[in-house]
């Protein structure tokens, strides 16, 4: 019985992984070929080259999209085909950051060091912190964030929980009665179940869009 249980999982994990492959060379930000998939008990571990931090992110994306996955390790390594100086990408991002209309770039400071971009200031809102990051993801050379921005809370423990709660009754793809939302001085903790990666993801961005959020603990359990 044992044996068979094994042999059900593993024919499992290699169907999710040929779907994994495939899904990703689907996508048309991903180019590069040198990208290894590896799943073991519904968990995903990604490696290999890309060119560009966007490409890396595609792929990820990409690999949390498929039906059974539970978690996505990765480890794609950012090598960008075009050499540029700490001082280009920093002079880069911060332009992007400027041009960017939802991005109040005066709060924010860039820093660059071997291609690394760390960002660190406050900012009022997760969609800033989010899209100051995106921003920094466009620019040619980066070879990864580090995301240091802080929020600052706007509002009370019960006001976000009612605004997440309200959120997620939305959002067609997430059966909101099967979660439970807590908060505290800014905090936010998941509990319940979901069916996907994506909706594990979408849970915990719908919990980030509440005024004042500068952390979400997501211990929702992924049950396809």
């Amino acid at each position: 019985m044992i044996g068979t249980i094994d042999s059900y999982t593993k024919l499992r994990d290699l169907r999710m992984q040929e779907d994994v492959v495939r899904q990703i060379a689907w996508q048309p930000e991903v180019h590069s070929k040198d990208i290894g998939v590896k799943v073991t008990d519904g968990n995903v571990t990604l490696t290999g080259f890309v060119h560009g931090y966007l490409e890396k992110m595609a792929a990820e994306r990409a690999a949390k999209a498929v039906f059974g996955i539970v978690s996505v390790a990765n480890d794609i390594e950012v090598k960008p085909n075009m050499a540029r100086t700490d001082p280009e990408i920093a002079r880069d991002v911060a332009a992007a950051l400027s041009l960017h209309a939802s991005v109040p770039q005066e709060k924010i400071k860039v820093a660059v060091a071997n291609g690394f971009v760390t960002l660190t200031g406050s900012v009022d809102w997760h969609y800033q912190l989010e899209n100051a990051e995106l921003a920094a993801h466009s620019v040619t050379g980066v070879r990864g964030i580090v995301n240091l921005l802080k929020l600052t809370p706007k509002a009370s423990s019960e006001q976000v929980r009612e605004k997440i709660e309200a959120a997620l009754c939305t959002m067609a793809d997430l059966d909101a009665r099967s979660m439970t939302v807590y908060t505290n001085n800014g905090t936010v903790s998941l509990y319940g179940n979901v069916r996907s990666c994506t909706e594990w993801d979408r849970a915990e961005h719908a919990a980030w869009q509440a005024p004042g959020v500068h952390h979400v603990a997501n211990h929702l359990t992924i049950h396809p």
